[in-house]
């Protein structure tokens, strides 16, 4: 039986109880996208967009879904104490793929900003959510997109309206725990109107030693001249696989950091796809991934520039030790008319063994004739001149090649645009290389 079959079977077994404890706004779309899964189903590496990592395998298991919602024995604040020294963020959680509500950080968020479940605030603010939710995450031209809409029955909403600026960062850990195997459909929806600001650090944790298969969908929606900070840290463990889908459209003058960090995984999918569709809308597209073990990374991303005078910056590094994989395929559009386009994509990689693999495929598709446009890859392995000079003084190899690799991702953390973040990732980064983030404790980034 193919993969796909027994989530169809469960869907016309339990469609009443999904639609039960979701909402409205949600249940809504879930039929289209039921019908794209069904005619679709799971992307395989036949499929070009997935060429490096075969989706339908890790949906072959059997996997537990708590689809009565049933209540999760954890009180997240308890558990992690996430708060990095002098950034002060407002701290919360998704615990598997619900909003936990029953306890909410002594913060107050500026007038009319909305931040919680997505399920609760689509059945207070239905035309609101109506009208961003499932707009940009097309059921259609994704299977995982349409399996994760069709099984989706909470998760969270941000709301900033115009011109609001949200000072304080906004931190949400999500925390996979369960006792069995176990599948979460996590859902994302955040919407910056014209001038809003905001920063939004998130992380990802496994707090049990079973299988976690954990599909995410995004939508991000960055009105004219607003400025959107979003920071991925995946801190979860070997027996995890994460497939995450992020839509991002900028309009006018926004301006857009995205930075995906993948510490320690098992398996990881990210596609990213972002629409620039306002003149002077720039994206700072970044990626790092340390691997080792038979850990496995996969980055696809798309930009598309639709309209003149966009800037776009793309920046992707990966060290890859033992036998390890890692993938990267970085697509970038320049349509017809979208002149004084300035747009660059740097994909570099690091095999510190033999054994480990990278795939990297840039891509450029230009239909203008007076436009900017660069990309590079490269695979590579340390510098063994650079190592022999390091050694000759009195530096041990194995610190020298820590030091080389830490060198090498600098450029990514670099990017940051909080200093107190910057600075604790310095220090998981060394940590990681030296062996000492070996799973998912607590909160990594308080230590």
């Amino acid at each position: 039986m193919k993969p796909e079959q027994q989530y169809i079977d469960l869907y016309t077994q339990v469609r009443e109880s999904i639609y039960r404890h979701s909402s409205e706004v949600l249940n809504a779309t879930r039929e289209r996208a039921f019908e794209d899964f069904c005619r679709a189903g799971f992307p395989t590496s036949r499929e070009e967009n997935y060429k490096y990592t075969d989706v339908s395998k890790k949906f072959e298991a059997d996997y537990g879904l708590n689809i009565n919602r049933l209540d999760i024995p954890v009180n997240p604040y308890e558990v992690f104490t996430c708060d990095v020294p002098n950034m002060g963020t407002s701290l919360y959680f998704v615990v598997n793929d619900a909003f936990y509500s029953k306890l909410l950080p002594k913060t107050t968020l500026p007038e009319g900003v909305l931040l919680g479940s997505l399920r609760e605030l689509s059945n207070e603010y239905p035309a609101l959510v109506e009208k961003y939710y499932g707009k940009l995450a097309d059921t259609k031209k994704d299977a995982v997109t349409a399996f994760n809409t069709t099984f989706t029955q909470d998760g969270l909403f941000i709301y900033v309206p115009r011109n609001v600026v949200v000072e304080k960062t906004l931190q949400l850990v999500n925390i996979l725990r369960g006792d069995v195997d176990l599948m979460v459909n996590r859902r994302v929806l955040i919407v910056l109107e014209e001038g809003a600001q905001l920063r939004l650090l998130v992380c990802d944790h496994a707090m049990d030693e079973v299988n976690f298969l954990a599909t995410q969908v995004i939508e991000v929606f960055a009105g004219e001249n607003a400025v959107f900070d979003m920071y991925e840290l995946e801190e979860t463990t070997t027996a995890t696989t994460r497939i995450s889908n992020l839509y991002v459209e900028q309009k006018a003058g926004s301006n857009v950091l995205l930075n995906g960090m993948s510490l320690y995984t098992g398996t990881t999918r990210n596609t990213t796809e972002v629409s620039l569709i306002g003149e002077g809308a720039e994206i700072t597209l970044c990626g790092m991934a340390i691997t080792d073990g038979e850990q496995h990374v996969d980055n696809n991303t798309f930009i598309d520039h639709r309209v003149p005078n966009c800037h776009s910056r793309e920046l992707y590094k990966y060290v890859l030790d033992d036998h390890s994989t890692g993938a990267f395929a970085g697509r970038v559009l320049v349509r017809p008319g979208a002149q004084h386009t300035l747009s660059e994509q740097t994909n570099r990689n690091l095999c510190a063994t033999s054994k480990a693999r990278m795939y990297t495929q840039p891509q450029l598709e230009i239909y203008a004739d007076d436009v900017k446009c660069s990309h590079g890859a490269t695979v590579g392995q340390l510098d063994e001149n650079t190592l022999f000079y390091m050694r000759a003084r009195g530096i041990p190899e194995k610190e020298a090649r820590l030091l080389l690799m830490f060198a090498f991702v600098n450029e990514v953390i670099d990017t940051i645009r909080i200093d107190a973040l910057k600075d604790r990732l310095h220090l998981l980064v060394e940590k990681r290389f030296r062996g000492e983030l070996k799973r998912c404790q607590d909160c990594a980034i308080c230590k």
